[in-house]
């Protein structure tokens, strides 16, 4: 099975040196990156970052945040990066940290074009209110945190169906699986009928054992470990 023409994988992350590597050895198909990534990586200067990573991506969709918590200077964050190119999404935090809906904004932003990526999405109420303000003929995406759904121990696919289920009138909006645990969200995913699943780089490796034969996969596991027990040199 070619996963790539099941779902399109998104690299997700804020290394630069990465993104030929991604698309080149793993095809993806988009980038998205966030606040968090960009600091982990040490990245200071967000606007020059930002250039770099749209020249790196060639053409691919990019999603780049917005970092305030008031939603006028949200505006004009998401409208500076949106001139950025063409294949921009700006990322809309579905609340502020004061848990403000940011459903208005987001309606504002659609009605003027811009590209939008609804993120940190977890619970049926919150996709169920975004449905009307996604409804102008601009591309969105709309980003549930399957991930850390599961982290608190429940089942994430249903509230990705659900996801797939309210927009699907809506040609214009891809629903996005983020913050895969395991390579095995990616089927997941694909089975839930997602448009797009963000996968870490330290993931996209394994995807290379899919459909590979279980009893070959077992034999190279007694070999690893036996191959790692004779050079640590272990003695009993």
């Amino acid at each position: 099975m070619n996963i790539n023409d099941k779902i399109k994988i998104f690299g997700d992350g804020a290394i630069l040196e990465d993104i030929e590597w991604l698309i080149n050895k793993y095809k993806v198909k988009g980038f998205t990156t966030n606040p968090t990534l960009m600091k982990s990586a040490g990245v200071m200067d967000y606007m020059e970052f930002a250039e770099e990573m749209l020249q790196l991506v060639d053409g691919l969709p990019l999603s780049l945040e917005v970092f305030d918590d008031e939603f006028d200077e949200m505006e004009r964050q998401a409208n500076k990066l949106a001139e950025l190119g063409e294949n921009v999404y700006v990322k809309i935090p579905i609340t502020n940290t004061r848990a403000e809906p940011s459903y208005d904004l987001i309606n504002r932003l659609n009605q003027d074009g811009v590209q939008l990526n609804v993120t940190a999405i977890f619970t049926k109420e919150q996709i169920k209110n975004l449905v009307p303000h996604l409804q102008n003929s601009v591309p969105s995406i709309v980003s549930v945190f399957a991930g850390r759904i599961a982290d608190t121990g429940l089942n994430p696919v249903p509230y990705l169906e659900y996801a797939i289920e309210q927009f699907k009138e809506n040609k214009y909006a891809e629903i996005l699986w983020a913050s895969p645990r395991q390579i095995y969200n990616i089927i997941e995913a694909v089975n839930a009928q997602c448009h797009i699943i963000t996968v870490q780089n330290s993931l996209l490796p394994k995807i290379i054992n899919f459909g590979k034969d279980l009893s070959e996969f077992s034999l190279d596991t007694v070999k690893m470990f036996y191959n790692d027990a004779i050079e640590s040199g272990y003695k009993l």
